[in-house]
């Protein structure tokens, strides 16, 4: 009879402890790391044009990770016959960026001074949002780094330049990224309906060396298709905003846009992207759990993120 006691050691089932991303070991001290993934969270929604709420992601995320932690022997995918993520890939957790309420520019300077850790360490750093806006400080930390292209997997462009002054909000982060020298392009799929950015804006994008893909174009090309607007070789940072996807599969967000993906439309592009490209680093924002009583959208978060871990690390295996 199987022992269920103490005697045979700690369940550490789903529902039970602590909840860090996938039940990952928890490690604050930054000048420590010694990791192969990094997962900080980002929890600053003052960016927000509308709703706010993505404050709340980065622990909504982690709570919905855990259901994907039944040891760390790692998943077995019977359609790929693989197992992903298996116990020598190195998760953790270092827990959130400090932000100050009301304050941007520190905010975003605390932000960027974990990404820079991560890096610093070695690890492939994954930041949970928080609004879009938290990107630009993401971006700021691969100065450093060699060139990037960013694949921006999202409903909106992002494209604004100022809006009331404000640069450094959830509608800007593409344009600023677009600013840096080492940024040598973007990838934006997904956008579709009543944008947030002008038609100037869109027009700034083309000409600062964006291609721009719509859900319907995404669908008609397929993921390589998509993946051929990527230069070849290119080093990939990727940027998912949970409202690519449908509000009917992810509703928990703050600027829902119906007509969105469903989710083997972007995990098929993640996993193509990670079979085609060396992926540099990630950030998945703008779930706001409490829109979304269910828990579905910030399950379908950790999911995205853990499976696209699996094929990134799965492809450094085969190298």
């Amino acid at each position: 009879m199987a022992d269920h006691g103490y005697d045979a050691g700690r369940l550490n089932l789903p529902f039970v402890g602590i909840s860090t991303f996938g039940k990952r070991p928890y490690e604050p001290d930054w000048d420590a790391l010694d990791a192969d993934v990094a997962v900080m969270g980002a929890p600053f929604d003052a960016g927000t044009q509308w709703r706010s709420g993505a404050r709340f992601g980065p622990r909504g995320v982690r709570e919905a990770s855990t259901l994907f932690s039944f040891g760390h022997a790692g998943a077995y995918d019977h359609e790929d016959d693989v197992t992903y993520l298996p116990g020598d890939v190195n998760i953790v957790d270092i827990g959130d960026a400090d932000i100050v309420h009301t304050d941007t520019e520190a905010s975003h300077r605390n932000i960027e001074i974990g990404v820079r850790a991560i890096l610093a360490a070695g690890a492939l750093p994954v930041v949970i949002g928080g609004d879009h806006s938290v990107n630009i400080p993401c971006i700021r930390a691969f100065d450093d780094q060699g060139d990037i292209h960013i694949l921006q997997i999202d409903a909106h462009l992002d494209f604004v330049d100022v809006r009331h002054g404000v640069r450094h909000g959830h509608g800007n982060p593409m344009r600023r990224a677009a600013e840096k020298d080492y940024v040598t392009g973007l990838t934006q799929v997904g956008i579709r309906n009543v944008s947030s950015t002008s038609k100037e804006g869109y027009d700034d994008a083309r000409a600062m060396g964006s291609d721009i893909i719509s859900v319907r174009q995404a669908r008609e090309l397929g993921p390589r298709g998509v993946l051929g607007h990527v230069p070849a070789g290119a080093r990939l940072y990727v940027t998912i905003d949970i409202d690519a996807f449908c509000p009917s599969i992810a509703p928990g967000t703050g600027t829902p846009s119906h007509g969105g993906f469903l989710y083997y439309e972007v995990l098929e592009l993640l996993q193509a992207a990670a079979q085609r490209h060396e992926i540099v680093g990630i950030d998945l924002v703008e779930v706001a759990p409490d829109y979304d009583q269910s828990g579905s959208t910030t399950i379908l978060a950790a999911q995205i993120l853990l499976n696209f871990l699996g094929f990134i690390f799965h492809e450094r295996s085969q190298l």
